[in-house]
């Protein structure tokens, strides 16, 4: 092998952790998301508290769909 193609090699980053960042960036937005919803339910329950248990449970669907896409790109960063 050659001195030159010895340096290239050696010069070549080799950064481990994309992974890792890539779902920390994706985890912003369910997070995001989540506050929303909870703020909006607790919101609409000192609106209306008679609704309060259709509120609570429709929240809790909107939570669900909204983690769903954490796990998504969780999945995505391990494929990828």
């Amino acid at each position: 092998m050659s001195t030159l193609a010895t340096l290239a090699a050696d010069a070549a980053p080799t950064v481990k952790g994309y992974g890792a960042i890539g779902y920390g960036l994706a985890a912003i937005g369910p997070g995001i998301g989540v506050g929303i919803v909870v703020g909006k339910a607790i919101e609409g329950i000192a609106r209306q508290p008679e609704l309060q248990g259709q509120i609570r449970t429709t929240m809790f669907l909107g939570i669900a769909f909204t983690e769903a896409l954490a796990l998504i790109g969780l999945v995505a960063g391990f494929i990828f």
